[in-house]
This record gives C-alpha cells, sequence and structure tokens, in this order.
C-alpha cells in the first residue's frame, strides 16, 4: 500500500497566524485524538479535550467551530500524515511490486503508532461520511496514477488502476482492523503479511509466463 501527493484538504485553517497559534492547534489536535480514539466521537466532548490539552474552553473556538469540525480534522490529519510516511517508506523500492510489499508492512507499522487516528477514520464511515468518503477517494485518486505510471512501466498488469487502488486499498485497511482492532486469534502479522505479499506479487505483477 503506498500513496503519495497532496489533495485538496477537508478543513479550512483558522485561528492565529502564529508559532504560539500553530503550538496551541497540534495541542488541540493531540487531545481530540486521544479523546475520540479512546472514547469515541460521541462520548468525547470539547471540555474534555480542552482540559487534556491544558487549554481554556474558549481556546477552541479560535481554531475550530465545533466538536465536528475537529474530528473532520483529525480525519484529514490522517490522510496527509500517512501517505507522507509511506512515500517516504517507499522511495527506494526497486519496482511497484516491492512498493506495495513495503508499503502494506509500513502502514500496519503506521497504524500500531496511530491506533486512536485509525480508530477515528473507522469511526467517520457513521460520524462523517462525507469525510470518510474523501479519505478514501483521496487515497484512491494518487494511488491510481502511481499505478498507472507502473503499468506504463510494465511493472503493474494493465486493468482500470483506480479500481486496482481501491482492492489495494481494501486489503490494507481489513488487515490493519484484523490486527488492531478485533486482533483475537490472529495468525501472526509475519505471516499475514507473508500471504499478502503473495496476492500483490500475483496478483498486480504482468503475466510473464512462466511457472510461479
Amino acid at each position: 500500500m503506498a500513496m503519495e501527493k497532496t489533495r485538496p484538504g477537508l478543513t479550512q485553517g483558522v485561528g492565529p497566524a502564529t508559532e504560539r497559534g500553530e503550538r496551541t492547534r497540534r495541542k488541540l489536535l493531540a487531545a481530540a485524538e486521544v479523546e475520540f480514539g479512546e472514547k469515541g466521537f460521541h462520548t468525547a466532548s470539547i471540555s474534555s479535550i480542552t482540559q487534556r490539552a491544558g487549554v481554556a474552553q474558549g481556546t477552541f473556538y479560535l481554531y475550530y467551530r465545533s466538536k465536528e469540525e475537529i474530528f473532520r480534522a483529525l480525519v484529514e490529519h490522517m490522510n496527509r500524515t500517512m501517505r507522507r510516511y509511506l512515500s517516504e517508506a517507499i522511495e527506494d523500492a526497486a519496482n511497484r511490486a516491492e512498493a506495495e510489499r513495503i508499503g502494506l508492512e509500513a502502514f500496519l507499522r503506521f497504524c500500531r503508532e496511530h491506533e486512536n487516528l485509525y480508530r477515528i477514520v473507522m469511526e467517520s464511515q457513521f460520524v462523517d461520511p462525507e469525510a470518510h468518503r474523501w479519505y478514501f477517494q483521496t487515497l484512491a485518486g494518487g494511488y491510481a496514477e502511481r499505478l498507472k505510471a507502473a503499468q506504463a512501466r510494465g511493472e503493474v498488469r494493465n486493468g482500470d488502476p483506480y479500481t486496482q487502488a481501491l482492492a489495494l486499498i481494501g486489503m490494507a485497511f481489513f488487515m490493519g482492523k484484523r490486527h488492531l482492532i478485533w486482533s483475537q486469534d490472529c495468525v501472526p502479522e509475519a505471516d499475514a503479511l507473508a500471504a499478502a505479499s503473495e496476492i500483490i506479487q500475483h496478483g498486480i505483477t504482468p503475466d510473464t509466463g512462466k511457472p510461479r
């Protein structure tokens, strides 16, 4: 799983355009990430977010108009942060199949390190369907462009690159759900990665006619 490129965002930035203001915004986002990730959107509150961030409740409204808006900002934050992380992880890959294998491993590692953000994105399906759709359409759009370029290099079999992107994203996110949220009776992650890598290797690379 490997995505790059910047896409239009979900939220409009507000608040003081100063270094101190940016620090406060980051504190609010970090606090909201924990509150939403641990409690869920409906149980978390603006007061609990500001208390965790160590700022006055009125300060919140200098940056976000509502609980819904900061939730949406976190969906966008996950999108941008993860894509940057994956881009760096795959930059030395020899070909697209290797990039996919490395990217899938990096995706699961990223989700373990940012489990609350992963949970927020999953919950956005019900809390903010528009943000949820934006999240996956944005990922799939950039992903498809990379797959199309790989097709032109002969590294990926021909086909609709957007559909290929959705299939690869779906596999990655359900693996994340299995290992991070469900987690009971899972095969070891290394075994799951090996099985998924086989699917990627033989599913997206062109058929050379040689026995596998």
